[in-house]
């Protein structure tokens, strides 16, 4: 089928509303701020979707109670922390590096970059093949930062990324698909436990400074959750319910010097650009006393098989719960919507116990500011 050559008068009225539209595009990078978000399945929207890799998330019951009830790679029954805290800062959500629709303005939204089954370490999930490690999670923010140069200039994709709100999550991995992914591993062989969790901070120390480097000046940075009581652990290490001992131990030694690493990061920055996000006690919370927060269970997955719902993957042939409401945990591994929105509640509005320095409620309060 040939197509016309449109006259060039109209060539030019085209050309016109390019240049109008492109002029348009800087405004908005002032007016919303941008969100970019890096780390694991806790946090990916879809990018494995486009990756040969048994991490996915892009097969149904996975985004049944999504607003389009499908699944889009998030893993998750609906929505997940990145989506709720996008509405947090009234931004639409951050589309996946890799989908060929983060093109022209939606540049501006900011990107996820997120990979499930990643960790601070490159041998982190290796199991899984295709995923996209933080290293090129941070290679492609700066394939992204050139990007939106070309399209609002140097000047002010520098003011956009400087301004932006960014989001990292990383470490569960490291020891859940790393350390002790099976008895003896390379890991646990080389290291006693507390010298790799000394490791595992001096290397996210590089990741974090990198991620400054290349502009970020707004960083939530979460610590690991209760690794040892999620179903999957549950039902692997578990005699009669309580969490997993050596996890728990782990996620205890991590936790506190991911926090002393970014205030030694702060103070050398001279500037609050690396906010901790406790997640351990803002899961721990509703873990241990479920029925607060109106769930029925913090042992047994919503959807999968198994003791706790905790073994394999959850899929179309898996137990499903009717009211995903009601379960702290939708998969064996991930916590259900109505879990991540008491999680981003806490990151917005908690106290010093949740988010230390400050939660994201004075962060958008004091950068309304300058």
């Amino acid at each position: 089928m040939s197509t016309a050559i449109p006259p060039f008068h109209t060539s030019v009225v085209i050309l016109g509303l390019v240049v109008t539209l492109l002029a348009s595009f800087a405004p908005e990078a002032e007016a919303a701020r941008s969100f970019f978000v890096f780390g694991d399945s806790l946090v990916d929207n879809g990018n494995n979707n486009y990756l040969a890799t048994t991490a996915r998330a892009d097969a149904p019951p996975y985004g049944i109670d999504y607003p389009s009830h499908r699944a889009t790679g998030r893993f998750s029954n609906g929505l997940n922390i990145p989506d709720l805290i996008s509405q947090a800062i009234g931004s639409e959500p951050t589309l996946p590096y890799l989908s060929p629709a983060l093109t022209r303005e939606r540049l501006l939204i900011g990107a996820n970059f997120a990979s499930a089954g990643i960790g601070i370490l490159n041998d982190t999930g290796i199991q899984f093949l295709n995923i996209i490690r933080i290293s090129k999670q941070l290679e492609y923010f700066q394939q992204y930062q050139q990007r939106v140069s070309a399209l609002i200039g140097p000047e002010q994709a520098q003011r956009l990324v400087n301004e932006a709100l960014v989001l990292i999550t990383l470490g569960g991995n490291d020891f859940v698909n790393n350390y002790y992914l099976v008895p003896f591993s390379a890991r646990s062989r080389q290291f006693a436990l507390p010298d790799y969790v000394v490791y595992l901070i001096s290397e996210y120390r590089k990741i974090l400074t990198r991620l400054y480097n290349l502009g970020a000046r707004r960083v939530l940075v979460t610590g690991t959750g209760p690794l040892g009581c999620v179903p999957a652990e549950l039902a692997m290490r578990s005699r009669n319910g309580e969490c997993a001992v050596e996890l728990q131990r782990a996620a205890a030694l991590f936790n506190p010097q991911l926090v002393q690493m970014i205030n030694g990061l702060n103070n050398e920055i001279g500037s609050d650009v690396f906010i901790a996000a406790n997640a351990y006690k803002m899961n721990m919370d509703f873990i241990t006393n479920p029925r607060a927060y109106g769930f029925v269970t913090s042992k047994v997955a919503c959807c999968g098989q198994g003791p706790y719902n905790g073994i394999g993957l959850c899929t179309i042939a898996s137990n499903l719960c009717p009211n995903r409401d009601m379960y702290a945990f939708w998969d064996p591994f991930h916590p259900s919507e109505r879990a991540n929105r008491i999680i981003v509640q806490h990151i917005l509005s908690g106290t010093t116990k949740y988010m230390n320095p400050m939660n994201l409620s004075t962060i958008m309060e004091l950068d309304s500011r300058t």
